[in-house]
């Protein structure tokens, strides 16, 4: 099918669409996702991160899925912010996933820049203070351009940091305070997932480059 419809080319919010179970297009039934919601919370559910409920909306009853594993919540928090607070070059274990988990360091980066990109930090940046939420977020938007270009490493160089960034660095000199930059923690994150990778050539971490540019403009595609 995909074949027979070469010829067409359609452009990233489209393909956004038809992947993401929003809408139903007939004549792509080939490509539709369907339920995608459902079928995440489902998986959420089946792990008892979520649990499902049944609430009243005007006349209809809705599924809702609240959570239920507050431990699990709160575990993804604390290593987003480990990881965006680091103030060294190696990652810091507290950020990573379990021991055994195949590409650790890779999840941590699609999982800080997922959150980034769907705006869902602010609640997770409650516990710092200002100063800390500037600098996690300039640190958000640092990695997700250092990741969505490919090779990894490719994007953004120094030079081009904003004049807010190289004032809160400036300061933190200033106040005497430890630690690297955080260009230098990114390229940090960049050589430890390098060491994940199977190869320069590895397919799959160009295809979560691809992901990740489509996150970096999500904005202007939707």
């Amino acid at each position: 099918m995909m074949k027979g419809q070469e010829s067409e080319r359609m452009s990233v919010n489209s393909w956004i669409d038809l992947l993401s179970g929003e809408t139903w297009n007939v004549m792509k039934i080939g490509f539709q996702l369907k339920q995608v919601r459902e079928r995440l919370a489902k998986g959420l559910v089946d792990k008892g991160v979520l649990r499902t409920e049944k609430r009243n909306f005007l006349l209809f009853d809705m599924a809702t899925h609240p959570v239920a594993d507050v431990r699990t919540k709160e575990g993804v928090i604390n290593r987003v912010v480990s990881l965006l607070t680091s103030t060294t070059a190696a990652v810091p274990a507290s950020a990573l996933d379990k021991e055994g988990t195949q590409c650790r360091v890779m999840r941590a980066v699609c999982l800080v820049c997922a959150a980034y990109a769907a705006s869902v930090l602010d609640n997770a940046f409650g516990r710092l203070t200002y100063e800390e939420r500037e600098g996690a977020f300039q640190r958000c938007d640092e990695i997700l351009a250092e990741f969505s270009t490919w090779p990894f490493g490719s994007g953004s160089s120094g030079s081009g940091r904003s004049g807010t960034s190289r004032r809160r660095e400036v300061a933190r000199i200033g106040m005497g305070s430890a630690g690297v930059s955080s260009r230098e923690v990114v390229l940090g994150l960049v050589q430890e997932v390098k060491k994940e990778m199977q190869g320069e050539e590895d397919l799959c971490f160009e295809l979560i480059a691809g992901v990740l540019e489509v996150l970096s403009k999500l904005d202007s595609l939707l």
